[in-house]
């Protein structure tokens, strides 16, 4: 056991308390602190002080001490997290909750208090912690002094598991993320981390994944697993990565030739030509040697048919979307493409996009004449994209947003004078009239005493017009003149989509394949299933991570068709037809005027039409919109088979997986974890379905006394599990007598007697024994079962009835 240890002494009551409790796991199992060191691989040193008392240990010692002694991880994390709170020299704090963020100033102090509740580890360590080259410590060090917050993504959820942030919580944190720094769409990160972030619920494309015709870029498209297995940067340092494994890029050389044939795009380049670009005109007596070596080298380390030798020369074939340059020059074709067609918000999303592939400087630290040129030539370029963005910002009324970084730029360049031109006008839109003649003057002084020319014709005209105070100039461009905006009502940008759920829990790859639908505007896609099974949660949830693509709006009602009296469809397109601008006067009083009007309407726009709830085609049809470029996603517990062109998606209940972490992510892990057993047998009793998941949970939950075995107990009686599934206004049963009360009488007793029966899954012959009928007929009642949301098929000529679906028609009277 070693020497008596100290006594702990602190004024920091909790961290006096972990000390203790990691003294009392040692003694429990009679381990020396050299013991302890073997077994957690930690020197013994490190872990005594974890236990002294003196002061609090770095969250790694803490967790390697537990783990050493077989304690409690989570347990041991808790008090030192407490320890962390009262040693920071104020009242005892808790995290900073994402959602009341509302500016990069408390997102920054959000971030420093988590570094501060984590016991301010070194950067080192938080290095470690966050996984092979996803936070530099460099960039951490600037993150908690609050000089700048993660660029991407995975920086970011590095940061947060580096400070002991769960990734339950990393969607909250990515969000608030996004809000703060204003994207239209999240900017797209570099090549991914080696360590998986954990946030399978949480869809975010790696840059690869970006396509020319995806729409405005970043946390939109929902296609990673189309990203090809290799991966290229050139866009900052020169790197390759295999999947998820970074590859070793070698010597300085070496990587001069790696960037010499990407940035060929595939064309051969001989020998000569490639000696030139590594050593230019003074190359080595060995170099044609020296080249095949690192020839060799990258086929062995990118494979033999990724590094070519064609003709006495070398290529490299990889596909397009692979190379973080070709993806940054199909963006801003896209953008100059959108730009010319008068989008510009669309224009300004696919710039954003481009310009965030850059990590820093282009191929940097790339030896060679080659390199050294196409680095001059890619930053120039970089540079023409940021002028373009900026000058589109000016234009959809973001002035004041592009001051500082145009303050920024002309401090960098300052004989741009372009750059000069854009801030002048930012500032006089932004009322700083005498600042933006300031930058005039400043101009033409720099100007005569380093090249002795005066400013262009443009910027001379500029200063007049300003000194006139031109109309003109102060408004932007996507701003009408004050006579037509009298003349003409402005067009209107619904935003209607209701609030998604946070706690929103797995569907990872249905939520991809509707999100690429609607990526892409791919017409009409509907979401049918039973009752409660969360057609509607995961509709919003999709929508709202795909409504970036539609930036003039998105379209949403429920039509009640589960109801007594379902939406018609005339009121609802009057309603929208006022929410996309037009007056009260103008909407037509027939269905088939209001279609075709909001057709007309929506022609060129790119809005996202919802309609939940939906009673069958018909009731959809005339609020379909009727261009390329909008999409509708619906959601009924019909199959639609008979909406032509449609794409159905049947949504079926959770995963046990996916139902279990559903159950804890409302319930809490703590209160889980101590139940395990317990839970899944809640989930189970539930039917996997997620109505009845979330009412059982926010039951246990909103009483804090209660076990989660009490609930278990109360699900185990069958003929009042029905009446235990109710919360509030969430109730399991109403839901199955809708979907009940719609069936013709047929179709009812069928459904009855289908419920009666033992067999878990009901084959059609089967079901034709029980119903009396011909195969023929049971056919056409089971569909018709399906179609209505009270029947699952599993697989070819075999289904199943829901459990709660059975315990409902069991409850009802037999035929």
């Amino acid at each position: 056991m070693g020497r008596k240890e100290r006594p702990i002494t602190s004024p920091n009551k909790a961290l006096v308390a972990l000390a203790q409790w990691l003294r009392d796991q040692r003694s429990a199992r009679g381990y020396s602190y050299a013991e302890l060191a073997a077994r957690s691989a930690c020197h013994a040193t490190t872990l005594q002080r974890a236990a002294s008392g003196q002061s609090i240990p770095t969250a790694q010692s803490v967790r390697m001490y537990a783990r050493a002694c077989g304690a409690s991880e989570n347990k041991a994390m808790e008090l030192w997290q407490q320890a962390c709170v009262r040693g920071s020299g104020g009242p005892p704090r808790g995290s900073p909750n994402p959602l009341t963020i509302d500016g990069i100033g408390s997102f920054k102090a959000g971030l420093r208090t988590l570094y501060e509740l984590a016991g301010r580890p070194s950067m080192r360590e938080m290095e470690r912690q966050a996984g092979t080259g996803c936070l530099p410590h460099s960039t951490a060090h600037r993150i908690v002094r609050s000089r700048t917050v993660p660029r991407d993504v995975y920086q970011l959820t590095g940061f947060l598991s580096a400070c002991s942030i769960g990734p339950a919580e990393h969607p909250l944190w990515i969000e608030a993320w996004r809000r703060v720094l204003g994207q239209e769409v999240p900017s797209v990160p570099p090549l991914p981390p080696q360590r998986p972030t954990g946030m399978e619920s949480v869809v975010v494309t790696t840059r690869p994944a970006i396509r020319a015709s995806d729409g405005p870029v970043g946390v939109a498209p929902i296609r990673a697993e189309r990203s090809p297995e290799l991966q290229f940067s050139v866009l900052g340092p020169v790197r390759a990565r295999r999947g998820e494994e970074p590859l070793p890029s070698g010597s300085p050389q070496q990587r001069a030739l790696l960037t010499a044939l990407l940035m060929r795009h595939g064309r051969t380049a001989t020998a000569a030509e490639l000696i030139d670009a590594i050593w230019g005109e003074d190359p080595p007596s060995q170099a044609l040697a020296a080249l095949r070596t690192y020839a060799s080298r990258l086929r062995k380390t990118l494979g033999p048919l990724v590094v070519a030798s064609e003709s006495g020369g070398y290529t490299i074939r990889i596909e397009r979307e692979a190379l973080d340059l070709t993806m940054a020059q199909d963006l801003a074709a896209d953008a100059e493409k959108d730009r010319a067609s008068g989008n510009r918000q669309r224009a300004r999303a696919f710039l954003n996009g481009a310009l965030a592939l850059w990590d820093g400087e282009a191929l940097a630290s790339v030896p060679g004449p080659y390199a050294e040129y196409q680095r001059s030539r890619l930053e120039e370029w970089r540079l023409q994209l940021t002028e373009t963005r900026l000058d589109l910002d000016l234009e959809v009324g973001c002035h004041a947003e592009a001051v500082s970084e145009l303050t920024a730029l002309t401090a960098a360049h300052p004989l741009r004078e372009r750059l000069r031109e854009l801030l002048m006008v930012a500032l006089y839109r932004s009322g700083r009239q005498a600042e933006a003649l300031a930058v005039y003057a400043d101009t033409r002084r720099l100007l005569a005493e380093e090249l002795g020319v005066d400013p262009r014709p443009e910027l001379a005209t500029l200063q007049q017009r300003i000194l006139q105070a031109d109309e003109e100039l102060s408004r932007p461009a996507d701003q009408p003149a004050p006579a037509a905006r009298h003349a003409e009502r402005p067009q209107e940008r619904p935003a209607q989509l209701p609030a998604t759920v946070i706690d929103f829990t797995g569907r990872t790859a249905l939520a991809r394949e509707i999100g690429d639908r609607l990526a892409v505007a791919d017409g009409v896609t509907v979401l049918s299933g039973i009752g409660g099974v969360g057609k509607t949660t995961l509709a919003v949830h999709v929508a709202h991570r795909a409504r970036w693509h539609f930036p003039d709006g998105q379209l949403y009602v429920d039509l009640q068709g589960v109801g007594s009296r379902s939406a018609e469809p005339e009121t609802v397109l009057g309603a929208f037809l006022r929410a996309l601008g037009v007056p009260d006067s103008a909407v037509p009083d027939s269905l088939d005027e209001r279609a075709a009007l909001y057709r007309s309407t929506l022609d060129g726009r790119r809005v996202l039409v919802l309609l939940d709830n939906a009673h069958d085609a018909a009731q959809i049809r005339p609020l379909l919109p009727g261009t390329a470029g909008c999409a509708a996603l619906v959601t009924s517990r019909v199959r639609m088979v008979d909406l032509a062109g449609a794409h159905l998606v049947d949504v079926d209940v959770m995963s046990p997986a996916e139902a279990f972490e559903h159950f804890s992510r409302i319930v809490g892990s703590e209160r889980v974890d101590s139940e395990r057993s317990e839970a899944r047998y809640v989930v189970a009793a539930c039917g996997f379905l997620p109505l009845a998941i979330r009412i059982a949970a926010s039951r246990v939950a909103a009483r804090r006394t209660w076990t989660i075995a009490t609930l278990a107990a109360l699900l185990m009686d069958e003929t009042g599990r029905l009446a235990q599934l109710q919360a509030g206004d969430l109730a399991v049963r109403p839901v199955m007598e809708q979907s009940y009360a719609r069936l013709e009488a047929e179709q009812a007793r069928a459904f009855r007697l289908l419920s009666a029966s033992t067999s878990v899954f009901l084959s059609t012959s089967e079901s034709a024994a029980l119903l009396d009928r011909n195969p023929l007929q049971v056919q056409a009642l089971l569909e018709g079962l399906i179609d209505a949301g009270l029947l699952m098929p599993v697989g070819p000529g075999h289904y199943q009835v829901h459990a709660l679906a059975r315990l409902f028609a069991l409850s009802l009277r037999t035929p």
